[in-house]
């Protein structure tokens, strides 16, 4: 997610390539939204990644002096077109909108504006925050969003182009990131500061927790619309979600995630290993950091074809035995005969760390001993991670040495959450959200399964189209 106000740059090309650094962020589909000097708002968004949906002509059509733009990873609503984003409005207020998060009571909120005789063309709850905001009878947009920010419930880092100005705002508990920064005189928010660096922008701070920040020809406004809730930023994005290279509450990723694997190795050695080895690229901060704590030393024994991405020809039965290695080929040269560590960040489902283990068994691998520089996830995040539900995940009513076995591994070991809090300088029930630990930051807790269902709106409700 990124928004930028710059009459004098290439606000479209600016945001394809934020959008191209937030690429990880999202891969079902993109858009950008801009607008022009006589304020209206142009939006172009389609399935696929990045550089499938914009080339050079689509860029030179969008043009504008501000633009918002979004990559979607879907956490609400199927990945159909009709939910692809920017969302466009034009009821009172004309507006395009993109949202990072998840809202826990989109279900109430999407038939309380139904009732109101609200229509709306998708099934994500971004369009729901959209028609609170473009239906709202306030003079500005900053006012419509002051007003509604109490009302929604869950995660929300959003950013809104109206005719003139952006405006940026985050839930009160600051669950997803959101990021501030300077290019020139003007100013660009987006969901991480590695979009500021391949632009050339300055990172300035972080949003802060229930704040309205406006951008517009008099520099940038901001204002606090709620205050007072326990702040809850989410580990998983110190852990894996976020690239390395971004930084998220003063803190540069690369450096907390080495500090996990350095803390994992002192949580849990492994006697008689001759080598170290990351699952690529996610597990590689911290198989380092493991690697310098253990004295070990480290190479890489899985090739991560990095050319993977979503496709939508599928390998055919006599390639499908080969499963995994489209994404991942182990080196029986460096593997073969040795008892090695892989560090990976985390376990969800388990099937594709079996895989693994499996690959380097066949590779020759001696002994497989899996280092997860996490806890185990027994969770559902309700706030922004698409993740499986309890019966899903491999973790879930089983102890450590029974996901050992069924993941095929000599030795399997977690970090644990206190270590995890110690690398990222924090401290365990203040200002976390460690939900998919089972530490739920908000009131709704274990009873936010049903209502946050991805498909809520698909299983619950009608669509009633605009």
């Amino acid at each position: 997610m990124f928004g930028i106000y710059g009459p004098e740059h290439d606000v479209a090309r600016f945001t394809y390539f934020a959008l191209y650094a937030l690429q990880h962020r999202g891969q079902e589909s993109a858009g950008i939204a801009s607008c022009d000097r006589n304020g209206h708002i142009m939006t172009l968004r389609d399935r696929g990644l990045v550089s499938q949906v914009f080339d050079e002509q689509k860029l030179r059509t969008l043009g504008g002096e501000l633009a918002v733009g979004h990559t979607r990873y879907s956490t609400t609503g199927s990945d159909a077109w009709e939910n692809t984003q920017p969302v466009y409005r034009s009821d009172a207020h004309q507006l395009a909108l993109a949202h990072n998060g998840n809202l826990i009571n989109a279900v109430e909120l999407h038939s309380e504006l139904r009732q109101k005789g609200v229509a709306f063309s998708s099934t994500s709850d971004s369009e729901i925050i959209a028609a609170l905001l473009s239906t709202h009878d306030g003079d500005t947009i900053e006012d419509a969003v002051c007003e509604i920010m109490p009302r929604l419930a869950g995660a929300f880092s959003t950013v809104v182009l109206a005719k003139d100005r952006v405006i940026a705002f985050r839930d009160p508990a600051g669950l997803r990131p959101l990021s501030l920064g300077r290019i020139g005189d003007r100013y660009c928010v987006a969901s991480e500061s590695c979009a500021f660096d391949i632009i050339g922008a300055e990172y300035l701070r972080d949003v802060l927790p229930g704040e309205v920040v406006t951008l517009s020809e008099k520099g940038i406004t901001p204002r606090m619309a709620v205050e007072g809730e326990r702040q809850a930023f989410c580990v998983f994005e110190y852990i894996y979600f976020a690239r390395p290279d971004s930084r998220m509450n003063g803190e540069l990723l690369q450096s907390a995630r080495g500090r996990m694997g350095e803390l994992l190795a002192g949580e849990a050695p492994v006697e008689g290993a001759d080598l170290v080895i990351p699952v690529p690229d996610s597990g590689a901060p911290a198989a380092r950091g493991f690697a310098r704590a253990s004295g070990l030393p480290q190479d890489d024994g899985l090739i991560k074809n990095r050319y993977v991405a979503r496709t939508f020809i599928q390998p055919g039965q006599e390639l499908r035995k080969h499963g995994l290695r489209m994404k991942f080929n182990p080196l029986p040269e460096i593997v073969g005969g040795k008892s090695i560590v892989v560090v990976d960040d985390s376990i969800v489902r388990g099937n594709t760390t079996r895989q693994i283990v499996q690959m380097l068994r066949d590779a020759g691998a001696r002994e497989v001993h899996m280092r997860i520089s996490a806890p185990p996830i027994m969770h559902p995040c309700h706030y922004g991670v698409d993740m499986s539900t309890r019966e899903e995940m491999v973790a879930h009513g089983r102890t450590v040495d029974e996901i050992a076995t069924e993941l095929g591994c000599d030795s399997l070991a977690y970090l644990s959450l206190e270590g995890v809090y110690e690398a990222i300088r924090g401290s365990r029930g203040t200002n976390w959200d460690a939900g998919c630990s089972g530490e739920y930051p908000l009131s709704d807790g274990e009873t936010g399964d049903a209502q946050a269902g991805k498909f809520a709106f698909e299983r619950e409700l009608p669509l009633v189209r605009a």
